[in-house]
């Protein structure tokens, strides 16, 4: 394991000290998904273009040992089975940490992830293929910025930095990426007409989601397109208002 990087910046924050250390976790908006075929152990191969948005979790990691959920809905467990906790098992830490929760749950926006990396980070692991037997979209957040992704997501490679910024429709809606990848399946692997393959099968497990996509549509005058498996919506530009956030593309950790 590599040093613990300290310097204050878009994923750090300048108020970690000497005895708590404060990470940020930005959310991941993936703005194009390509499926491009189904392994034999039924993991699906994908090519996308994800970016870092400043939509963030913060960690705040202290001596000791346990985790804390501040702002998280009931469907994220504090227990062993959050990603947290699996994150310092992998890298062979403890810690008592407090997550603040600001990225939705269920929304395609990787926020268990995104607080997975910023463990791993945090703990000073920079190995992209270590963070994907976490889950598929932790090498992104791992390394972040804006990338291509591709195989089940453990393939990331860096792209150059786009200052862009958009605006989220999140619906009180969960969209299981499970259910929404075997709907895929299920529909024969359809190809989008718009930059995300999983749109139609998100649909189809979610029939609600039309409307929130349509409301954020005639909103901004935007086509929407639905980030990764869903629930989320996104248009580029700002539309603030009505339950609508602006977020804007954040560098790499590495880069400041």
């Amino acid at each position: 394991m590599g040093p613990v990087d300290r310097r204050p910046g878009p994923w750090r924050s300048v108020a970690s000290a000497a005895v708590a250390d404060v990470v940020l976790a930005p959310a991941k908006l993936t703005r194009t998904l390509r499926i491009t075929g189904v392994r034999d152990d039924g993991y699906h191969l994908i090519d996308a273009e994800m970016v870092s948005v400043d939509l963030t979790d913060r960690l705040v990691f202290e001596p000791g040992d346990g985790l804390t959920l501040v702002g998280a809905g009931p469907d994220v467990p504090a227990d062993d089975r959050n990603l947290v906790r699996r994150a310092l098992r992998l890298a062979g830490r403890t810690a008592r940490v407090e997550v603040t929760k600001r990225i939705p749950s269920g929304a395609g926006l990787g926020g268990g992830s995104a607080d997975a990396a910023a463990v791993l980070r945090w703990a000073g692991v920079t190995d992209p293929l270590l963070a994907a037997s976490l889950g598929a979209d932790v090498p992104f957040c791992l390394v972040g910025g804006r990338a291509r992704v591709t195989g089940v997501g453990e393939l990331v490679d860096p792209l150059p930095f786009e200052a862009r910024t958009f605006t989220l429709l999140t619906p009180p809606l969960h969209c299981a990426t499970v259910a929404v990848y075997r709907a895929w399946d299920d529909l024969g692997g359809p190809t989008a007409d718009g930059p995300n393959d999983l749109e139609p099968a998100a649909l189809t497990v979610e029939p609600e989601l039309a409307r929130w996509r349509d409301r954020l549509g005639d909103a901004t005058g935007e086509t929407p397109v639905l980030a990764g498996s869903g629930s989320t919506w996104f248009v580029e530009g700002s539309f603030p208002g009505d339950g609508r956030v602006v977020v804007r593309t954040l560098p790499a950790s590495g880069d400041g």
